[in-house]
């Protein structure tokens, strides 16, 4: 299916992007941790809204 060389190819790029993306987020820890610091917040309305709405959803069709 694949060559030989495009699995090499595959592996290396996969290997390098990795390292890249860790490089860069630890780069930008600090911008994270200033900008992101109350995300959970946001987070966990959005679970209790989807929550709200199945339950009302489930509850109007019984």
């Amino acid at each position: 299916m694949f060559s030989q060389g495009q699995i090499t190819f595959g592996i290396v790029f996969a290997i390098a992007f990795i390292i890249a993306m860790i490089f860069s987020y630890r780069k930008d820890i600090k911008l994270h941790k200033y900008y992101y610091k109350n995300v959970w917040v946001v987070g966990l309305g959005v679970i209790l809204a989807i929550i709200l709405f199945a339950t009302i959803t489930f509850w109007l069709n019984d």
